[in-house]
C-alpha cells in the first residue's frame, strides 16, 4: 500500500500529464457536464454529506457544522455555478502584441500554471468551486480539504467532476484529489515542488499560515487565505440610518472571512455608539470595545488585540470590535496595521473624506456607503471565488478568480536573420 506521500505524488503526476490535454472547448463542455451530474447524483452526494455530518457533530462547532452540510438548495446553487462558469469566456491568451525594429514579432501571453493544489475547510461546494476555476484557466487541480467532508468531497470528485472530464474527452485525472482525513496531507500538498508549484491555502488563522512557511521552506509558492475581517469606519458625517443598514448588512452570517470585524467611529460620530450597541444587541452581537470606545457607551473590554478575527474564535464568534478614533488618517492606519486588509467600508457623506479614506486604504477591497460582505469573486466579477488573496505582494490580490491563474509568457517569432 503506497504511503500518504506517495499517493498524493501520484494523484499530482496523473494530473500533470492530463493538463497538455486541457482545451477550451473540451472544458466549457465538462463542467457543463458536471452541473448536470450534481443533479444525477443528488442522493449519492446528500448521503455521503449526511454520513460526514453524523461523523463531525461531536468535534466541529455550529458554524463550521453549517459550512459542511449540504441540502437541496445548496446543491442546486452548486449546479448553477457550474453552468455559469461554463458560459463564461474563457482567458484570452494573447495580451499584446508588437514588432520589434529588427523584424521580430512579439506577443505577450497568458499560458497555464500546470498543477495548481488546494488546500481548504470542510466545505464541500469549494471543492467543486476551485476545480472549476482551475480547468476553465487551463490548469490541472489537487484537492484536499479538512478530513470531516471528506467523503462528500469524495463524491463530487469521483462521481460528477472526473466522470464528466471523461464524458467530454478528457483525462479525468486532471482533478486528483488527497484521499486521507490525516492533516499531513496538506503538508505533503505543499512539498511538491516540481509537481504543484502553487497551492491555494484556504482555511483560518495560524494553521493556514504555518502551512503557508512551509510550502516557501519546500519552494512552493501560495495563495493564502489565512486572515480576514470587515472593517467599518463610520466618519462625522455618517447617516445614522445608513450606518444602521450597513452594520446590519454587514453581521447576516458570522463564519465568513468578509464580516464586519472591526467598528472604528469617529470622535465626531461617537454619540452613534448609542444607537449602535442596542443594535448589535438585538443582532445577537457581542460589542467588545476600546478604553476610548467604553468612554461612550457601555460594553465588554475589549481583551485581545484589536485586529483580533472573531469568525475563528468559536467561542465568541458572536463578537464585534469597536474603537473611536480621531479622523479618517486614523482610521485608514488602523485599517491597514491592525488588519488583515481584506476589505473595509467607510459610512459617510462627505466625498472629500471618502476620498482620503478609499486612497489610503491598501486592502484587497475598499468600499463606501457598501457592506465589506460584497467582497466574493462570484458577486463581484461573475466568477466563483478559489479565495481571497490579502498577501502585500504583486500577484493575484483580493478574490482570485480562472481570470489570475496563469503565467506570462512571451512568444518571439522571427524569419532567422535577425541578431543582437
Amino acid at each position: 500500500m503506497p504511503s500518504l506521500q506517495e499517493s498524493v505524488a501520484q494523484e499530482a503526476a496523473a494530473a500533470v500529464e492530463a493538463v497538455p490535454h486541457l482545451a477550451d472547448a473540451l472544458v466549457t463542455e465538462a463542467l457543463s457536464i458536471a452541473a448536470a451530474r450534481v443533479g444525477a447524483r443528488r442522493d449519492s452526494i446528500l448521503a455521503a454529506n449526511d454520513a460526514d455530518v453524523a461523523g463531525a457533530a461531536d468535534g466541529l462547532d455550529a458554524g463550521a457544522l453549517d459550512r459542511l452540510c449540504l441540502d437541496g438548495q445548496r446543491l442546486e446553487a452548486i449546479e448553477a455555478q457550474l453552468h455559469e462558469l461554463a458560459a463564461l469566456p474563457p482567458l484570452e491568451r494573447e495580451i499584446d502584441s508588437w514588432r520589434l525594429s529588427n523584424g521580430l514579432e512579439v506577443s505577450e501571453r497568458r499560458i497555464p500554471i500546470g498543477v495548481v493544489g488546494a488546500n481548504f475547510e470542510a466545505r464541500p461546494n469549494v471543492a467543486v468551486d476551485v476545480a472549476g476555476q482551475l480547468l476553465k484557466s487551463l490548469n490541472g487541480a489537487v484537492l484536499r480539504t479538512g478530513g470531516a467532508a471528506l467523503g462528500t468531497v469524495t463524491a463530487l470528485v469521483d462521481e460528477v467532476l472526473r466522470p464528466a472530464l471523461a464524458e467530454a474527452g478528457l483525462p479525468p485525472e486532471a482533478v486528483g484529489l488527497v484521499r486521507s482525513p490525516d492533516r499531513e496531507g496538506a503538508r505533503v500538498l505543499v512539498s511538491l515542488p516540481r509537481l504543484v508549484p502553487l497551492v491555494i491555502l484556504r482555511g483560518s488563522g495560524e494553521t493556514t499560515a504555518a502551512l503557508a512557511r512551509h510550502a516557501a521552506e519546500q519552494g512552493v509558492r501560495t495563495l493564502a487565505h489565512a486572515e480576514g475581517g470587515g472593517v467599518l469606519y463610520v466618519a462625522a458625517s455618517a447617516d445614522p440610518r445608513k450606518v444602521e443598514a450597513l452594520v446590519e448588512a454587514s453581521l447576516d452570517r458570522l463564519g465568513v472571512c468578509n464580516r464586519l470585524n472591526l467598528l472604528l467611529v469617529d470622535r465626531a460620530a461617537a454619540a452613534m455608539l448609542e444607537r449602535v450597541v442596542p443594535l448589535l444587541a438585538r443582532l445577537g452581537i457581542e460589542p467588545r470595545g476600546t478604553e476610548r470606545a467604553r468612554a461612550h457607551a457601555e460594553m465588554a473590554t475589549l481583551d485581545v488585540r484589536l485586529g483580533h478575527e472573531w469568525a475563528n474564535d468559536a467561542d465568541r464568534v458572536a463578537t464585534v470590535s469597536v474603537d473611536v478614533v480621531d479622523g479618517p488618517e486614523e482610521a485608514v492606519a488602523i485599517a491597514n496595521g491592525e488588519t488583515s486588509a481584506l476589505a473595509a467600508t467607510i459610512v459617510c457623506e462627505d466625498a472629500d473624506v471618502a476620498e482620503i479614506f478609499l486612497g489610503r486604504y491598501r486592502g484587497t477591497a475598499a468600499f463606501w456607503q457598501a457592506s465589506t460582505r460584497f467582497t466574493d469573486g462570484f458577486v463581484l466579477t461573475g466568477a466563483p471565488e478559489t479565495g481571497i488573496n490579502v498577501d502585500w505582494v504583486p500577484g493575484p490580490r483580493g478574490p482570485v478568480t480562472y481570470r489570475d491563474l496563469w503565467l506570462r509568457q512571451y512568444r518571439v517569432v522571427g524569419d532567422g536573420t535577425q541578431r543582437r
